[in-house]
Parts: C-alpha cells; structure tokens; sequence
C-alpha cells in the first residue's frame, strides 16, 4: 500500500511540475495582432510621446506654435506681448467686440456668475466673499477706476494678487464681455443701455466682430504687429 502511495505521490508531482513549466514557458504563440496601426499610431500625435522623434528638434511630437501666430478663438488676444504683465497689457490690447446691449447684457450675466462673489453686484467690492475676506477694491475709487480694458482682461485670465486666473472658466470672448461691463462699473453705472449715436466702437477700443453663432468665436481676428526682439 505505502508502494503505490508514493508511485502516486511522484506522479503526482512530475504532472504538477510539468504543468507550471508549460504554464511559466515564453514560446506559445501570442497570437496576431488585428489592425496594429490602431493602437501604436504612424502619425505624430502631440500628447503621445512612445519614442524620440528624429524630425523635430529636441525629439518631441509636441512644437510650439510659430511666433506672431494666432489660435482660432482666441479673439485676437496677442500672446507675444512684449511684456507679460497686466500693465504693458493696458496697453498693447484693446477689446475687439462692439460695445453693444447685447454684448453688455450678457457680460453682466458672466460678471454676475464668476465676479460678484468677491467684487459685488455693483462693483464695489462688498460680495459675500469680498465682506469675509477684505481687502476687495471697488471699481469706482482710485487707481482701479481708471484701468484699461487690456489690463482688466489679463488680470481675468492670468490672476493677480490674491485672485485666481479665470481663463479656464471663460473663454476669450466671454472675458472681453465681462471686461466690457466692468468699465461700466467703473463708472457707476450697472445698466446695459447703449446710448443712440455713440461710438459704439471707439468706445469699445477695437474693430466691431460678430460672433459665430456655431462655436462662439469670432469671425475675423484683428491683426495686430508683432513686437520686434
């Protein structure tokens, strides 16, 4: 009996043996693989880097874009200032929408949703974040009441102090809305009337472009000059 438990026992054993030798081997056929080209990708996608890339330089997919060049939607806003800051933006930026009820009622829907928690209702700093935190300026005293539309947009979208950037809540257009009902406030006024027979446009410092009703950017982007190294 004990001579056929371990004739068993050792059987036993070479099959298991056997089993995870067959099981742990690296020769059985992985199969084929259906439609390769969809999983490792022939072009140069930007946001997939496998491997380095012999055509660009430094070996990236990804190259910035060409200098003076502006993306679609971006509302002419002129990435190459020749200073990044809010001040040289004051200055080399106007906005290119028409100062029209339209554009000023719905900045003032934007400027309600994403400004007056800390800027107020009517611009003079006493939202109900603005009342917990201090320190809000009001629109109508002092240097604020006097900053231009460039400043005002690049501050929305790049943050200053202790506010935030917003560029990625709101697009360029809708910043150029806001900025456009903030330089209401700036002057007292929380209405969204356009005067018959003013200069709409001169008002507003730019050229008058439509939006697309389809995707919400302009159908033409003001061309500016590109500041000189």
């Amino acid at each position: 009996m004990k001579r056929f438990n371990k004739i068993g026992f050792k059987a036993s054993a070479i099959l298991f043996s056997s089993a995870a030798i067959f099981a742990c081997s690296n020769e059985q056929d992985p199969g084929l693989e259906y439609a390769p080209d969809m999983y490792h990708s022939i072009p140069l996608d930007p946001y997939s880097q496998i491997k380095e890339n012999k055509f660009n330089p430094g070996g990236m997919n990804m190259r910035e874009p060409a200098k003076g060049t502006v993306p679609r939607g971006k509302q002419g806003y002129n990435l190459y200032l020749s200073v990044d800051t809010a001040e040289v933006a004051g200055v080399e930026l106007t906005n290119p929408l028409q100062k029209n009820e339209e554009n000023l009622a719905q900045g003032k829907v934007l400027y309600s949703r994403f400004c007056a928690p800390c800027h107020g209702e009517n611009g003079d700093g006493q939202g109900l974040v603005g009342v917990k935190f201090k320190g809000v300026p009001s629109y109508t005293a002092g240097r604020v009441a006097e900053l231009p539309a460039g400043h005002i947009y690049h501050v929305i979208t790049m943050g200053r102090g202790r506010m935030m950037p917003h560029g990625s809540q709101v697009n360029p257009t809708e910043r150029w809305k806001i900025v456009m009902y903030v330089q209401q406030l700036q002057k007292g006024e929380t209405g969204t009337t356009v005067e018959a027979g003013s200069d709409a446009k001169e008002e507003a410092g730019g050229e008058a472009i439509t939006d697309n009703p389809v995707t919400g950017t302009p159908e033409d982007t003001p061309k500016r000059e590109t500041p000189k190294n």
